[in-house]
């Protein structure tokens, strides 16, 4: 049996894993009181915003995939939210901008996550919203200690605090140790205020829950937004800019429920959301790679990573040049997911030379693409990057593969299963609205200032987001729900572990989430300043000796990083047959965890 980091754990309860354990333990404890996998999910939710508040908050975006076992059915909450009214691309040219900043208020869409977990209790859940919140209100009122993740980002971001962010460091400074607690007052009062708006609402379970959720975006949080975001700030155009979200945005909102794009491949099927996030890049790489005998090519060998290398560069060229918000653009799903297209996009793949070319199939790169920083030096409106800059402290985390992004999955002992992919919204680039304990989100630095683009700026129009959950069926009837944190990144770190379970027949999932990584920093990243690294490969420095050098033969730019920086992939199972539940956690950062139920 192959060593791994933590036991795969499985019971016949159901299963949960979320990025920080509490989270993972309040999960568990609400399948243990009787709820099903999306009051687990709506629980986890809560609590990862009090607990990882540099990688989402309640104002942030979450797109989730649920699978619906009696139904039979999978489902996609769209939980992202789209640019305000005023947000548009001759509102930012008259501002002397080429790219939306990433922190500030400028770039804030209408926030999406409430709404999002609201649906998913809504329709799916059968517990009170105050049933599900409760466990992060008394995080927030009472605190969590402190841990070296959390930490190191607060460290990178406390001179900000301290200087022009007075209300970020009410709360998070003076910085606490390890161990030390950490608590949240204001974001424990409003979620106070939304179990209140609950309770004291007529109806039905799912109309209180509405009640709860239209006090948000319908009273005094609102308002209290707009208020905030009207005062100009610096962000890192070196400018100040308010806001241009309003209480009317909000109060106009309503989020999403949608049929998920999905192929067959191997036996299995493969749900993904659609092309308003970089979902599709997972299906077209399955389309571009079942060309190959990936079985004989083997697991983590250098013909295997150079073949997903590839596939990889030709499916986020397309991403680049024709995906959007599919409400508003007309983006040719079916074409880029046709067996006929993969198999004339698997042409350009050659299996001894690493391409250097950024090669859409259809349409056109936004205007100014690609934009492309080589040995320190930059190409286009931007002279040098921004790795050292205050301006955006994650870009530090961005140099090895964003990380300000969360995930959970929850699976229950009737084979319900919900993925998410909670981010935005997180303390590092916008300063916190005081009475509510969190800031508003920077999505909106994703969309594109060309208005022939599919993913143009526009009032109402979600920006194309890198979130990424994933769900498939194997053969035999295994509900397999999985994703991960990391911008760009996630349908690389994704893509292998599915490849082990799918091709190579690993049965562990931790096995297959310990594995080394590489991925591609070919394409323009989806973050300012929207840089590129042509046939640049990040790799982890655990892989057999001479895998990596052959990847350098075959002309690939390859970037050794630490053994285990990619990612924190989690995953669930359900076995219907036995009724048994499955869930593991990568180990990377220290915080996921895994927990199955008796």
């Amino acid at each position: 049996m192959s060593f791994t980091t933590r036991p795969c754990v499985a019971g016949y309860g159901g299963a949960v894993a979320a990025g920080h354990y509490l989270a993972a333990q309040i999960g568990a404890a609400e399948l243990v009181a009787g709820g099903n996998a999306a009051d687990a999910a709506c629980a986890m939710g809560f609590a990862l915003q009090v607990l990882e508040p540099h990688q989402n908050g309640p104002a942030g975006e979450v797109p989730m995939l649920v699978w619906d076992a009696r139904a039979e059915r999978a489902t996609a909450i769209s939980g992202q939210g789209p640019a305000p009214a005023a947000a548009t691309i001759g509102a930012m040219r008259a501002q002397g901008l080429e790219l939306i900043p990433p922190d500030g208020f400028l770039a804030a869409p209408i926030p999406a996550a409430l709404d999002a977990w609201c649906l998913l209790l809504e329709r799916f859940g059968t517990r009170r919203l105050a049933d599900v919140m409760a466990p992060a209100r008394a995080l927030a009122e009472h605190g969590f200690p402190m841990y070296g993740f959390l930490r190191l980002i607060l460290r990178l971001v406390a001179q900000r605090f301290e200087t022009e962010w007075p209300s970020s460091a009410a709360i998070y400074l003076p910085l606490r140790g390890d161990g030390e607690r950490q608590t949240n007052p204001p974001l424990g009062r409003f979620f106070a205020s939304l179990m209140d708006a609950e309770r004291n609402a007529a109806g039905s379970r799912e109309a209180r829950i509405r009640a709860a959720r239209n006090s948000f975006y319908r009273g005094a949080p609102a308002a209290q937004i707009e208020r905030f975001l009207a005062t100009p700030i610096a962000d890192a155009t070196g400018a100040r800019h308010a806001g241009l979200l309003t209480a009317h945005d909000m109060a106009l909102y309503a989020g999403r429920f949608e049929d998920p794009c999905e192929v067959d491949y191997r036996g299995a099927r493969v749900w993904k959301c659609g092309p308003w996030t970089q979902g599709p890049v997972f299906l077209q790489q399955l389309r571009l790679l079942e060309g190959f005998d990936l079985r004989a090519a083997g697991s983590r060998t250098a013909e295997a990573l150079h073949l997903q290398i590839e596939a990889a560069k030709l499916a986020y060229a397309d991403r680049e040049a024709c995906y959007g918000d599919p409400l508003f653009a007309d983006v040719p799903l079916a074409t880029l997911l046709s067996k006929q297209y993969a198999s004339e996009r698997r042409a350009h793949i050659s299996r001894e030379k690493a391409s250097m070319a950024l090669r859409p199939g259809m349409g056109a790169l936004p205007r100014g693409w690609p934009r492309v920083l080589a040995n320190g030096a930059a190409a286009g409106p931007m002279s040098a990057p921004i790795l050292s800059s205050p301006a955006e402290p994650h870009a530090v985390a961005a140099a090895h593969g964003r990380r300000d992004t969360t995930q959970l999955v929850a699976v229950d002992r009737d084979g319900n299963v919900v993925v998410a992919t909670p981010s935005g919204g997180w303390i590092p680039t916008s300063p916190i609205v005081p009475e509510l304990g969190f800031p508003v989100g920077t999505r909106l630095q994703m969309a594109v200032l060309d208005e022939h683009h599919p993913n143009a700026l526009a009032p109402g129009k979600r920006p194309r987001t890198t979130l990424s959950p994933s769900l498939a069926r194997l053969p035999g009837g295994r509900m397999l729900g999985f994703g991960t944190p990391g911008g760009d990144q996630q349908d690389q770190w994704t893509l292998p572990f599915f490849l082990d379970v799918v091709e190579h027949g690993v049965a562990n999932l931790q096995e297959a989430i310990d594995a080394p990584s590489v991925h591609s920093d070919h394409a323009p990243s989806s973050f300012y300043p929207r840089y590129a690294q042509p046939g640049v490969v990040s790799a982890e420095n655990r892989f057999e000796p001479g895998v990596l050098e052959e990847l350098e033969r075959r002309g690939h730019k390859v970037v050794r990083g630490s053994g285990w920086d990619h990612g924190r992939v989690l995953a669930v199972m359900h076995l219907a047959a036995p009724g048994l539940s499955m869930a593991a956690a990568s180990p990377r950062f220290q915080t996921a965890y895994a927990i199955a139920l008796p």
